[in-house]
């Protein structure tokens, strides 16, 4: 058996149920391995284009934002699991080639995760949820061991 040696957990998160359970999983993983776990609030492309445009308020997104991952570290002191979170775009309208899984795989190597875990969303078309396709990207292309929930 292969000896997990973890130190940061990496979650994405976009505000969608299933990403809430990821995190539940990614807490889980940390309080095993007395990690710290890392949350990133990955913003869609509809979001994006809006605050890029001046259509929604930047710090309303932030606000939104910082409300889902407070309840992340509340969780997450509930096991007494250390909690960092940061906010990423998942999307750019001048770099074609970022989108939620580059996204991911960039934050985790800026950050030297040890694991990963990714929610497995269906494709619901809900332009709030912005993970459902990254996972598979991930999987394809992570460095790290990933857990898929």
């Amino acid at each position: 058996m292969v000896d997990l040696e973890i130190d940061l957990v990496l979650a994405p998160v976009d505000g969608s149920e299933e990403s809430q359970e990821a995190v539940e999983y990614a807490i889980a993983v940390a309080n095993e391995y007395d990690a710290t776990m890392h949350a990133v609030y990955v913003l869609g492309e509809d979001v994006v284009r809006a605050i890029e445009t001046g259509a929604v308020d930047e710090s309303e997104v932030a606000a939104d934002t910082e409300a889902f991952t407070e309840e992340v570290r509340k969780h997450a002191a509930d096991l007494d699991v250390k909690t960092t979170t940061s906010i990423a775009y998942g999307f750019s309208t001048k770099v074609k080639t970022t989108h939620p899984g580059s996204v991911i795989l960039d934050t985790a190597e800026d950050l030297d995760a040890d694991f990963l875990v990714v929610p497995r969303e269906p494709v619901s078309g809900d332009p709030g949820e912005v993970l459902e396709k990254a996972a598979e990207y991930v999987l394809l292309y992570a460095s790290q061991p990933v857990l898929s929930v």
